[in-house]
């Protein structure tokens, strides 16, 4: 059986003014989180218990479908194909819209079911369909990446290639060992107000490394954009948001989606003028710009 172990970790001292013992630091993602025993990180799917630091949902699925790959959003890479996707528990952001709460953020009263896959099962399955792609989606792939490191290479033999649908809050360190095993990513660029990336618990800097990183290694890569009404629909926001993107490369694909009320969000839905106005804004400047949510 493949080891799920944990990685990007360390036992600390706890500070001085503190009586907690060991405290774990980790290092997965942008937040940096340090937790004492019987806590949780932020995200939720990585904490601490007696036995040490623990992320139980590493190889546990609560979501798993075949999509046509324009899902992800993917649609300057492998059109028309479909994909075998995959959702976990757990976030690193706490968006207050977001649209798949009941796994990114769910109640402890309303778990949903995880089942068990192996990455050997995950070779197997995803052989047998005949499919050529793995998506890990629908919450933050990233809290999956001993898994996603552990899968990759079986499912590489067979010719299948992995994929991520992520906010793009990756530490330095775990982008690094991720790279060499991700063939295309879909990253959402929530806005580029770095105070609202805050509010919302991500980095504006953070997601913006990633993408420049991945788009140097050779990793396909699209991003997607959804506009909500106070928090990412200012014209010059999204002009420089535009415009940054194309100083990273203009052949990069832009989703724009329309944003519905969901989750702790009420505001209505987008308004198409707008929309359709930073669809113009970003053509201005971008080869491959898409609208998402409409009709």
């Amino acid at each position: 059986m493949t080891d799920l172990s944990p990685r990007w970790w360390q036992a600390e001292a706890a500070p001085k003014d503190h009586d907690q013992g060991t405290v774990y630091h980790c290092g997965l993602c942008f937040h940096q989180c340090r937790i004492p025993a019987g806590g949780w990180g932020y995200c939720g799917a990585r904490g601490v218990d007696e036995s040490g630091f623990i992320s139980p949902c590493l190889g546990h699925f609560s979501s798993c479908a075949v999509d046509p790959i324009e899902k992800k959003p993917l649609f300057h890479w492998r059109p028309g194909t479909r994909i075998f996707s995959l959702g976990s528990l757990g976030c690193t952001m706490h968006c207050p819209f977001c649209q798949n709460h009941g796994i990114a953020r769910p109640d402890e009263n309303s778990r949903p079911e995880m089942i068990w896959l192996s990455p050997e099962d995950l070779r197997a399955k995803v052989g047998r369909m005949g499919l050529l792609s793995v998506a890990y989606t629908y919450n933050e792939p990233i809290l999956q990446a001993e898994y996603i490191l552990a899968a990759a290479p079986g499912l590489k033999e067979l010719g299948i290639a992995t994929v991520l649908v992520t906010n793009g809050m990756f530490s330095p360190e775990a982008l690094a060992d991720l790279i060499p095993v991700i063939d295309a990513a879909n990253v959402d660029l929530k806005t580029f107000n770095p105070l609202m990336y805050a509010k919302l618990g991500g980095s504006l800097e953070a997601v913006k490394s990633t993408v420049a990183h991945l788009c140097k290694a050779g990793i396909h890569v699209e991003l997607t954009t959804l506009v909500v009404p106070g928090i990412s629909d200012d014209p010059d926001e999204f002009i420089a948001l535009a415009d940054w993107v194309a100083s990273v490369s203009p052949d990069i694909p832009l989703h724009i989606s329309r944003y519905f009320p969901a989750h702790q969000y009420t505001a209505p839905p987008t308004d198409l003028v707008l929309l359709r106005r930073f669809q113009e804004l970003a053509k201005a400047r971008l080869r491959h710009v898409h609208l998402g949510n409409v009709s």
